[in-house]
């Protein structure tokens, strides 16, 4: 058994990563050290992701298993007081369904000590608005792959600026359509088309 989380999740191990995590939760480890440990490994693939030795292969891989060793630890972490670096609130936007880069940036988000609520795929403008509303998102987060999610996206942004919610909240658009242009187009502050690249923006945001 790893005693140190971050190693296993690291080399991809996900027999050792989900048994030593449903080992120590059986022995009473403290659910929090977990996630250190995994948020650990987080970072060290997204070092080697920045740095070239991990591909975007690597980073869906220890997406994948983070997000399921977080389904067993989740749990055993209600009521406990944790370290929450921000708020995020994303989702796909209407005409959209695409998910796959959008649970990448989750996954990595959640691993740096987010707290992130998605709002699923195909979602239309009046749920932004009133999650905003409801959440108050420290960042809100656009992700898409096809060009009809860009309307959408600005009415969005448009409409936060007439509520009086836009001043604070930094706004976010991903997606390998997704360009410089675009950002302008919707009134965001960033545009990315990968999830550490993301990241990084988001975690400036709020003064990490």
């Amino acid at each position: 058994m790893y005693t140190d989380l971050s190693e296993a999740l690291v080399n991809f191990n996900f027999d050792v990563v989900l048994g030593t995590v449903k080992e120590r939760l059986e022995s009473g480890s403290n659910p929090i050290v977990l996630v250190q440990e995994l948020q650990e490994g987080m970072k060290k693939v997204g070092d080697r992701f920045s740095g070239g030795e991990f591909y975007l292969s690597e980073l869906m891989m220890s997406a994948d298993l983070f997000t399921q060793a977080m389904k067993a630890i989740t749990p055993k972490l209600e009521g406990l007081p944790r370290d929450i670096i921000g708020k995020i609130l994303i989702g796909t936007p209407s005409g959209d369904i695409h998910n796959i880069g959008k649970d990448i940036f989750i996954a990595v988000a959640k691993g740096a000590g987010f707290e992130v609520h998605d709002l699923g795929v195909d979602v239309p403008v009046e749920q932004f608005l009133k999650a905003v509303e409801d959440t108050k998102p420290d960042i809100l987060g656009f992700s898409a792959l096809i060009t009809t999610a860009f309307e959408p996206m600005k009415v969005v942004v448009d409409k936060l600026t007439e509520m009086g919610l836009r001043q604070d909240l930094k706004v976010i658009v991903g997606g390998g359509v997704t360009t410089e242009i675009v950002r302008k187009f919707v009134g965001a502050d960033a545009q990315v088309t990968d999830a550490m690249t993301g990241l990084d923006f988001c975690k400036r945001s709020v003064g990490h």
